[in-house]
């Protein structure tokens, strides 16, 4: 059979739709406390805000430049357009409806969110106050006329357009923008206000002698894909910084309305923005800035309305016990499951690395490190011990540019020797390696994980650490930090794997010996998202073979499971739950090594434009370990979701009790942490019995 026929493969746009589905399908599920159920909703707004910003910004230019086809489906990108238009229209009355349903269970809690004109009057003196307090000297009424013109309106703005009268009922246009400094919602009590109803109800003040005609919300979406020409190393951050300011110079893909808003406001709205009503999307009794919504799930006053928070553990050998990170790294391998076992280690290693005495270099990645960093604070502690520090911040990082950028000045600044990225390519690897010498040799100490060293996403996504002191596993460590430092392209890896140029090879030799194995064969590939043609065109022909293969993909997904004589032996899972699933594994039964660990994902943007590490793991325990997730994970029929050879996702049933892998890893992970305690009290009472004898 052709493999390469486009009903073999789901347009990733569509995929992508699909996945923010079963985020809002959340949001639907009445177990879950009502604010656990906003937080999804909020998730679903920013995953579409990302999703418009770049994905629907990026066919539009396609089919401006006149692209026919752009990808295996064939789909074009007026297709791929029309199909992403008419599907968040509909999706539109699901979200709606989920909103109201959580807005009623939250009154029940005497938790209100409300606009200015439904609150009730106790309330109402209050919120004035804090308009004209905080609000009134903020804000800017904007006069657009021939003589005042549009205003330039960043990606993302938010505010009000209106129509006002004169006294001698002359028709004019404003607007209000409402800045982000200004909180989305006003909050007095547990009332939670959207500011945009206040602004409205408090025009006549904005607009002295002028009467409001009608008004309505609006918000703006421009293109935020920074297109660079990457030059010189000397000229990156200037080029960079050129890029950012043009984020908020994109063209307009997306204006959000409020349901039945005055056509004269749409049409005056539409015509200065360059969008037609194709580009407008309605909304009704709901925020237009979904992700805002995290400013109420966030306030702790509320916690008792979200599930209840779990704090990480640590557990031996890094447990209080052991302070001492290097002797604990030497003495075994050591991996860790985020967020259930705690990223306090990571932070440590680090840390520890920067005073100790014998530490002679520290070498890292930083993709998304976050404000606040305890992790580069070590590093510039590093730096004033006298310790070479070098570190790659990948400045492209997306959304993440100003915060690297920021941090990579301040390291350089403060004596680190600082690679900004490399030309062409992303760098996505995670990767820390810290240098002592002991006695006469010089030995390495090295971090490798699926994540990011931030260690506020490391509380919500779920990821893999990988501590190890192995001599092959140092030297290609040594080896991709002359590359990222040199002018060398032509380097090989002995044990670990890098793309562009390994991991992709790797993957497909793997899949192909498992492939020879038949029926005796199985795979479990577990990544964020599929879509490499050449990676499915090899986990077809492993099915032809009879190989067992269950893909455990959180996003989009192009292959087309249990096709009948193409896919029949595959099986698409995504975890949808309270933690994103974040690391990526890949497992081959017949393989001497079984189980690898990767940054990257199976995007043909990870594997051959980026450069990316996989990690194989070769303890048995520690293989064990990953193989009793993916285990748990496949077993799972509460988060888990079935994919159909139709695209569509149905959650997983059977006639086991409810099992939800979150919760059972956070019990599993309680009960180690109490039995570790156990040891070590048992060992403390032995220790002072054996003292007490013989003295």
């Amino acid at each position: 059979m052709d493999l390469n026929q486009p009903q073999l493969y789901f347009n990733r746009e569509l995929s992508w739709l699909r996945f923010n589905t079963r985020v809002i399908a959340q949001a639907q599920n009445s177990n879950l406390p009502p604010l656990e159920r906003l937080k999804f909703i909020a998730i679903y707004g920013t995953n579409l805000d990302e999703f418009y910003m770049i994905r629907v910004a990026g066919l539009k230019s396609l089919f401006v430049a006149g692209v026919q086809e752009s990808g295996p489906d064939k789909f074009t990108p007026f297709e791929q357009l029309d199909y992403i238009n008419d599907y968040i229209h509909k999706e539109q009355h699901v979200l709606e409806r989920s909103y109201l349903s959580i807005i009623e269970e939250l009154k029940k809690e005497n938790v209100f969110i409300q606009d200015y004109a439904h609150i009730p009057l106790q309330y109402q003196e209050a919120v004035e106050r804090i308009f004209f307090e905080e609000i009134y000297p903020i804000i800017i009424p904007i006069a657009v006329d021939s003589t005042h013109p549009f205003p330039h309106l960043n990606n993302l703005s938010f505010g009000l357009a209106l129509k006002l009268s004169d006294s001698n009922n002359n028709i004019k246009h404003g607007l209000v923008r409402i800045p982000r400094v200004l909180p989305r919602f006003i909050e007095v009590g547990h009332l939670f206000v959207p500011i945009d109803s206040i602004v409205e109800h408090f025009i006549d003040q904005l607009f002295p002698g002028f009467k409001k005609v009608v008004s309505t919300t609006f918000r703006v979406t421009r293109n935020a894909d920074i297109d660079i020409e990457e030059e010189e190393a000397d000229d990156f951050l200037e080029i960079l910084e050129e890029g950012l300011r043009s984020r908020n110079k994109g063209s307009f893909v997306r204006l959000e309305l409020l349901k039945e808003s005055d056509e004269d406001l749409v049409a005056f709205l539409t015509r200065h923005l360059r969008l037609s009503n194709y580009d407008i999307y309605y909304y009704q009794n709901i925020p237009l800035d979904l992700g805002s919504l995290w400013q109420i799930v966030g306030n702790k006053e509320l916690s008792h309305l979200t599930l209840p928070s779990y704090k990480p553990k640590t557990l031996p050998p890094f447990d209080s016990n052991s302070d001492d990170m290097f002797k604990a790294i030497e003495h075994q391998d050591i991996m860790l499951y985020h967020p259930f076992e705690s990223f306090d280690p990571v932070v440590k290693f680090i840390k520890q690395a920067a005073s100790d005495k014998d530490t002679i270099a520290i070498r890292m990645t930083l993709y998304r490190v976050g404000a606040n960093s305890p992790i580069v604070k070590s590093l510039l502690n590093a730096i004033q011990n006298g310790k070479q520090v070098t570190v790659l911040v990948e400045l492209k990082a997306r959304f993440d540019e100003e915060n690297n950028l920021q941090w990579a000045k301040l390291l350089e600044g403060a004596g680190a020797h600082v690679v900004y990225g490399i030309p062409g390519l992303k760098v996505h690897a995670k990767i820390a390696q810290v240098i002592r010498r002991e006695g006469n040799i010089l030995k390495s100490y090295l971090h490798l994980a699926t994540g990011n060293y931030n260690p506020s996403t490391a509380r919500i996504y779920t990821d893999i650490s990988y501590f190890t002191t192995k001599e092959s596993f140092g030297h290609d460590a040594t080896k991709f930090f002359h590359f990222l430092t040199g002018f060398s392209s032509h380097i090989r890896l002995n044990k670990l794997f890098m793309s562009p140029t390994q991991i992709k090879p790797k993957l497909l030799q793997l899949i192909e010996n498992e492939a020879k194995m038949g029926k005796e064969g199985h795979i479990v590939l577990k990544s964020n998202s599929l879509v490499d043609p050449t990676i499915i065109k090899a986990l077809y022909k492993a099915s032809q073979a009879g190989c067992k293969i269950d893909l455990i993909i959180r996003g989009i997904c192009c292959l087309v499971p249990q096709l009948k004589d193409v896919s029949e032996n595959i099986t698409v899972h995504s975890i949808i739950g309270k933690y994103l699933e974040h690391p990526r594994i890949y497992y081959f039964k017949n393989d001497t090594t079984r189980v690898y660990i990767a940054s990257a994902d199976l995007m043909p943007r990870n594997l051959v434009r980026r450069v990316e590490l996989m990690t194989p793991i070769e303890e048995e325990s520690l293989v064990n370990k990953i193989i009793h997730i993916l285990k748990l994970q496949l077993d799972d029929n509460t988060l888990r979701w079935v994919l159909d050879v139709e695209g569509n996702y149905a959650k997983a049933t059977n006639s086991n009790p409810p099992l939800n892998s979150h919760d059972e890893l956070e019990t599993y992970i309680n009960k180690m942490e109490q039995k570790s305690k156990k040891i070590s009290n048992n060992y403390v009472e032995k220790l002072a019995r054996k003292l007490l004898e013989e003295s």
